[in-house]
C-alpha cells in the first residue's frame, strides 16, 4: 500500500506529493508519516526520489502539489522565513559527509545552531559539549574538522543536529562515506540519543544495514511510496 494515511499522533505527515524537474517525475504521489521518537528509513535505489522526499519533508524543497503537516501546521503553506525558522529550531540534519565548517572548531561547529538561534557562546558551546560527550568526541572540542577521522567528524555532526533539542532529525546517508564499523557506531549513538529525546529520525539509506536501525521501512520507487510495515 502507499504510505498516503497519516495515522493518530504523527508528528510529520505528507500526503499525495508530486514534484518534477523538466520531464522527470521525481516524486509521484509519494506518501509519509512518522511518529514522535520513531525512526523511519526511507530506501530506493539511485534517482528514486528519496532525497527529493526527505527535502520536501523537510521545507528545503517545495512540491508542486500535495499536502505536508508538521505538528498541526501546513509546511507547504508557510513562508520560507518560517520553513528556515524551522530548520533551525525544531529540525536537525545529518548529511552523508558532514558539512562541518572547517574554519571552526569542533566545539564550536556542535555549537553554530545555537549561536545562530541568539545563544551566548558560552552556554551555547557548555551544550555542545555535553552532546559531544553523549557521542563520545568531546575530547576533539579544540580540533577542526580537517584534524579528525571521517567517523569522528561524522559523530561531531550527530552532535550538531541534536544540539538544538530538535522534535525531527533529517539523516541522509549518514554513513554512505564511513566504513562499516564506523558507521554501525554513528546509527547506533545517533538513533539512542534520539530515541532518548524522543526526537523522530527521518532516515535515507539505500544500505539495509542501516535500515536495521529503523522502526519501518517505506520504499521509493519511481517517485511512489511504499510502507513496508504494511506490505503484503
Amino acid at each position: 500500500m502507499t504510505a498516503h494515511a497519516a495515522p493518530a499522533g504523527s508528528l510529520l505527515t505528507a500526503t499525495d506529493l508530486r514534484k518534477t524537474y523538466g520531464p522527470t517525475h521525481a516524486l509521484d504521489g509519494a506518501g509519509f508519516a512518522i511518529h514522535p521518537g520513531e525512526v523511519v528509513a526511507i530506501m530506493g535505489p539511485s534517482g528514486s526520489g528519496k532525497s527529493t522526499l526527505l527535502h520536501c519533508l523537510a521545507g528545503i524543497v517545495t512540491p508542486d502539489s500535495g499536502t505536508i503537516t508538521y505538528a498541526g501546521r501546513d509546511l507547504t503553506a508557510m513562508s520560507d522565513r518560517e520553513r528556515s525558522a524551522l530548520r533551525r529550531s525544531e529540525f536537525g540534519f545529518v548529511f552523508q559527509f558532514g558539512q562541518l565548517v572547517p574554519e571552526l572548531t569542533c566545539v564550536e561547529n556542535v555549537a553554530l545552531p545555537l549561536r545562530l538561534n541568539g545563544a551566548g557562546r558560552r552556554q551555547a558551546e557548555r551544550t555542545a559539549l555535553d552532546w559531544m560527550r553523549k557521542l563520545e568526541v568531546d575530547g576533539l572540542k579544540d580540533k577542526r574538522p580537517g584534524e579528525v577521522s571521517g567517523g569522528q567528524g561524522q559523530r561531531v555532526a550527530v552532535a550538531r543536529s541534536l544540539v538544538t533539542g530538535p522534535r525531527v532529525v533529517f539523516a541522509d546517508e549518514p554513513t554512505g562515506a564511513l566504513d562499516s564499523l564506523n558507521g554501525e557506531r554513528v546509527m547506533q549513538l545517533l538513533t539512542e540519543a534520539a530515541r532518548a529525546t524522543n526526537a523522530a529520525v527521518v532516515l535515507v539509506t539505500h544500505e539495509t544495514r542501516v535500515a536495521a536501525y529503523s522502526d519501518r521501512e517505506i520504499v521509493v520507487r519511481d517517485g511512489r511510496s511504499r510502507d513496508m510495515e504494511h506490505a503484503i
